[in-house]
């Protein structure tokens, strides 16, 4: 075989031609390049075939170095036991187990089978069992078993040998790595995924330890308890029976291998109700909803809960979290304190501004007030100036009739007339005589009097559109429902008491009813009895008693009622006229005010205490008078 160059090497082919030797470069080709790829990946000289030639002479070294134990109990084993017997013990390689090469344990069943072979013992004079109950059985029986890579695999899945228990909270809790860091490189054995974390040290950093617990709660073990199956399909006479028998085992390799789970997981430990592994380590949003959905975390002996650093962890958190509660709390208190200053500083400035605003108000209520009493004062000394212009020319008149009635009209002027126009007037009656003085003032009263009298229709005028639309709100809008006569009044009543509030369409169903029992034949809709319903509430109390009498003396017409006396005696709060007893003064009126104030409507015998209050009046008269005074109350 062709070796490899060294790196940074070419091979050099010295061939001999007809004269001359010719030096060639060449590179190497096919499994010689992946050897030279090897080689240097792994930063050696030597070519991979001389490796893979010292790793079978270092195995084999091993082997010839390979010390047997022997099994004290290996001659008192019951063949037909080989199952629960311990195989790699048998054969002698008890203290390497399931390190044992294929190479090993070949040469441990060569050397067992070279000294306990029935044929050596029988020559030696020893005694054989019959057929299969001899112990060498059980030789065989354990190399078939380690063998053969699958049933191998099953075998080391329940090693007998192997410890599967789980440190306490007491054992750990003074040593904890002491304690638990061989339990965890013990069981890292069953992972199929390789390079399992260690469980490090006090010093191990944060994303160490979540490296750690992440692996452990990710935990993929490959340990299979099909060995343990109590029942070999083989042996089945039917295919029936073998798939019931496959039915039986897969489930009790399925129950084993749910508290296998179950020990690792109470190894590790997480209980569902402490969150503060998730936010501490922060674990992925699949490995949290496993753990939540499981029960089996609720198991009180765990590595977590003994771990000091998660203890740490945690305590570091806090104090990250107490930081940034009072950083957040802080800042907020500045917030607070900026938006109080500029509140404040908003409120001055909306004080001042308000302060400023009252003050100009002030000034011009004042220069207003100023002013009106300026020409408060010239008015006054208008009206005076013209009363004595026109006192000084007798009022126009020497008929002392037409003095007093002049002397009205002047009067009448000066209520009327504004400032400007009684300085004209008066400036009219200085610069004329007492002729043109009357006719200036009787035209000046006629413009007044035409002016009050046009000021009267315009009331009156008012007062008459007021009374038509008061009329017509009364009467309602439509055609039909401008008369209503009483028969119709006292159905539209009795409708309305049939067919109370919360009725469905009560509207429509009160006017079916009375289209239905009028006497008139008038059609009503819902609209118009609507309207008449709210014009009969806006109704005078007398004219709603006037109504109800009609009604009532109607139906003593129609059916002949005697209206009977009743002879019980009248209350003594309605007893009498309240006219009978003299007139209130506002003295008595104003104390039976307090005293109704003082003495309220549950107070014990109200109204004896509201009598002696009022002086000179009993407590009928008292009564009366709250009656006429308060109708509404009583």
């Amino acid at each position: 075989m062709l070796r490899g160059a060294q790196e940074g090497q070419a091979t050099a082919v010295t061939r001999a031609l007809s004269a001359a030797s010719v030096l060639c470069q060449v590179e190497p080709v096919g499994r010689w390049f992946e050897a030279f790829i090897k080689r240097r990946n792994i930063n050696v000289s030597a070519s991979f075939q001389e490796l893979e030639d010292e790793k079978e002479l270092s195995e084999e070294s091993g082997d010839e170095e390979l010390q047997l134990e022997e099994f004290p109990m290996l001659k008192t084993l019951d063949p037909k036991d080989w199952k629960n017997q311990d195989h790699y013990a048998v054969l002698g390689l008890g203290n390497i187990r399931y390190r044992a090469t294929q190479k090993q344990i070949k040469a441990a069943h060569k050397s067992m089978v070279l000294k306990h072979h029935p044929d050596k013992r029988k020559a030696a004079g020893e005694q054989i069992g019959e057929g299969d109950n001899d112990y060498f059985t059980c030789i065989t029986k354990a190399y078939e078993i380690l063998s053969d890579p699958v049933k191998r695999r099953a075998f080391n899945s329940i090693d007998p040998t192997f410890d599967n228990s789980v440190p306490s909270k007491s054992e750990a809790k003074e040593n904890f790595f002491e304690v638990f860091s061989p339990v965890f490189e013990r069981n890292a054995r069953w992972s199929n995924k390789k390079n399992v974390p260690k469980l490090g040290d006090m010093n191990s950093s944060f994303e160490e330890v979540d490296a750690f617990y992440s692996f452990w709660y990710n935990f993929d073990s490959w340990r299979e308890f099909s060995y343990l199956d109590e029942e070999e399909k083989e042996k089945a006479e039917c295919r029936d029976e073998r798939r019931w028998i496959e039915k039986q085992n897969r489930a009790a390799r399925a129950l084993r291998k749910k508290e296998e789970m179950n020990r690792i997981r109470t190894l590790v430990g997480e209980h569902i109700n402490c969150w503060g592994f998730k936010e501490i380590c922060e674990l992925t949003v699949q490995i949290w909803f496993s753990f939540v959905c499981d029960a089996s975390f609720l198991l009180p002996d765990n590595a977590y809960s003994c771990d000091p650093r998660i203890k740490k962890f945690k305590e570091e958190e806090k104090a990250k979290k107490e930081a940034e509660k009072k950083a957040k709390v802080e800042a907020k208190r500045k917030e607070q304190e900026a938006k109080e200053k500029q509140r404040q500083a908003e409120l001055e400035a909306a004080r001042l501004a308000k302060e400023k605003e009252e003050e100009e108000f002030r000034q011009q209520a004042l220069v207003a007030k100023k002013e009106k009493e300026i020409q408060k004062k010239a008015i006054k000394k208008e009206r005076q100036k013209l009363r004595t212009t026109c006192k000084n020319w007798n009022y126009f008149s020497d008929n002392e009739a037409d003095c007093v009635k002049m002397m009205e009209e002047v009067e009448k002027l000066c209520d009327r007339l504004e400032l400007a126009s009684l300085q004209c007037l008066n400036e009219a009656l200085t610069s004329t005589t007492r002729e043109g003085g009357k006719a200036a003032v009787v035209k000046q009263i006629e413009e007044i009097n035409e002016q009050i009298k046009r000021e009267k229709e315009e009331a009156e005028a008012r007062m008459r559109q007021a009374t038509k639309s008061s009329e017509k709100s009364t009467t309602g809008g439509g055609g039909a429902s401008k008369n209503w006569p009483e028969d119709d009044l006292q159905l539209l009543i009795k409708a309305v008491n049939l067919f109370p509030a919360g009725t469905n369409s009560r509207w429509e169903v009160i006017a079916n009813y009375m289209n239905l029992h009028s006497t008139t034949g008038m059609k009503r809709t819902a609209k118009d009895v609507i309207n008449k319903a709210k014009s009969l509430q806006k109704l005078d109390p007398h004219q709603k008693d006037d109504i109800n009498k009609k009604a009532f003396d109607k139906f003593k017409k129609e059916h002949g009622v005697v209206p009977q006396m009743d002879s019980a005696a009248p209350s003594e709060r309605f007893e009498g006229s309240p006219l009978d007893s003299s007139p209130w003064t506002t003295e008595e009126q104003k104390l039976l005010e307090q005293a109704l104030k003082t003495y309220p409507v549950n107070t014990p015998e109200r109204w004896e205490k509201i009598a002696a209050a009022v002086p000179g009046r009993s407590k009928k008269d008292c009564m009366k008078r709250y009656k006429v005074r308060y109708p509404a109350s009583l």
